[in-house]
């Protein structure tokens, strides 16, 4: 049975998939307002307010969560490659990935969001 076959192992799976994809597309949108600035300093300027919204310091936070849950699950994919023996604890192996993800995640998302609260939204 393949671990890929519902479960915690599909579920892995389309979240590795999806934060891949919206990571793709943050890079993609990013080098677009970039390009921005040679349409002139208004356009530039305008895309630059919108980033210091309390609605992009909460799309920052889910960018964060994105980067580092698809890091942590390709860690963990990388060891099921190169040891293959450790198939049998991708269940273990998983939750530990999870727990790395919440010790890091909370203080982080913290710190965002009290940056967000005062307005110090960069």
């Amino acid at each position: 049975m393949s671990i890929y076959r519902g479960g915690i192992g599909q579920w892995s799976w389309t979240f590795h998939r999806l934060t891949g994809v919206g990571v793709l597309l943050f890079l993609l949108v990013h080098i677009l307002d970039t390009a921005l600035i040679m349409m002139g300093p208004h356009w530039y300027n305008k895309i630059i307010r919108f980033y210091r919204t309390p609605l992009f310091g909460l799309m920052e936070i889910a960018l964060f969560a994105a980067v580092l849950y698809h890091a942590l699950n390709g860690v963990r994919i990388i060891v099921i490659d190169f040891r293959p023996e450790t198939t049998v604890h991708y269940k273990k192996m998983f939750f530990i990935q999870m727990a790395l993800f919440a010790l890091i995640f909370i203080p982080v998302c913290i710190i965002m969001l009290g940056h967000i609260a005062q307005g110090l939204h960069p």
